[in-house]
């Protein structure tokens, strides 16, 4: 393949991007003047209802982000859309808590650009000596593109499932504290939502969840149903099943909040003992790589002198 061939195919990928930036700056435009038509026409209803206040009503214009999030929602729903944010990647989202339109939004059009610029990009950096250069350049970086935010959203979705584990044994002692003084379990979760939100950051911001689908007409088994499989626990499950069977039966809570509490603790204790064991298993390779040699060095080194010393006479004397 020669210069000109190569320089052909570079073009055309570069009028294909530029096509694409052409007819997303389109839709983005007229997606910005249909939300500003809208919010003209609630600004002259508002100001013929309070005509006082709306003299002093400022139109507060879309930020580029809030742009950028409603193009993006319009190709959601597509055959496209549903690839990039497929089921797993809306769960996964779920996991790190921005599973609403703006950040399905953002995902999608992070997978776009990412998938887009990272081929172009090592097509600009790397070398390209054939049709198979060029195949692998436009393979890794689409494949590197595709999968880079879903790589990092899993990062941060583990991060908040150890959070959240963390975070249980609080919430568990909580709960049973709020009904030994005589709360009922909707007060006891709006108390602990209120709160107890800079303590229990991801525990808490999911039952605010659950209790605004509560209050939206939904029964307690249908709202903590997000609470009980977001993270996939069995003892968020167990937590969820409790709450749900003491607001249906009633009964008393405590003591067995009381006993699953101490099942919880006795669970860290146990898993933390298994991470003490892994931890010396790999501390013993460590210390056998580093100290041996230094060890062998000390209690061997003037027997090694002694026997070189031995063998050097015995070659001079020969």
């Amino acid at each position: 393949m020669n210069t000109t061939q190569h320089t052909l195919i570079i073009l055309a990928i570069l009028l294909m991007a530029a096509a694409l930036l052409l007819m997303g700056t389109t839709l983005l435009a007229r997606a910005w003047r249909l939300k500003r038509n809208l919010a003209t026409i609630d600004q002259k209803i508002a100001a013929r209802d309070r005509p006082a206040a709306a003299l002093n009503t400022v139109t507060k214009l879309p930020s580029r982000r809030e742009r950028l999030a409603a193009f993006s929602a319009n190709w959601l729903d597509t055959s496209l859309g549903r690839q990039l944010v497929a089921e797993e990647d809306r769960h996964l989202l779920d996991q790190c808590g921005v599973n609403d339109m703006q950040g399905k939004a953002l995902f999608f059009t992070a997978r776009v650009v990412l998938a887009v610029g990272l081929p172009l990009l090592g097509l600009v950096l790397f070398e390209r000596g054939g049709w198979l250069s060029l195949l692998l350049i436009l393979f890794f970086g689409v494949a590197l593109g595709y999968m880079l935010p879903k790589w990092v959203m899993q990062r941060v979705a583990l991060k908040r499932q150890r959070q959240a584990a963390e975070e249980l044994p609080l919430l568990i002692d909580l709960l049973r504290l709020l009904q030994g003084v005589g709360l009922s379990v909707d007060q006891s979760l709006h108390v602990i939502e209120n709160e107890f939100r800079n303590v229990l950051k991801v525990l808490g911001a999911e039952l605010a969840i659950a209790g605004r689908q509560y209050s939206t007409g939904r029964s307690r088994e249908q709202s903590m149903r997000r609470f009980s499989t977001v993270f996939d626990n069995e003892d968020l499950q167990a937590v969820a099943r409790l709450l749900v069977q003491v607001e249906h039966h009633g009964g008393a809570v405590q003591e067995p909040l009381k006993q699953f509490s101490e099942r919880i603790r006795e669970q860290r204790k146990l898993d933390m003992k298994e991470k003490i064991g892994k931890l010396t298993v790999k501390m013993t390779g460590v210390m056998v790589l580093t100290l041996l040699p230094g060890l062998l060095v000390i209690t061997g080194g003037v027997g090694f002198l002694a026997v070189i010393r031995a063998l050097a006479k015995m070659g001079a004397n020969i």
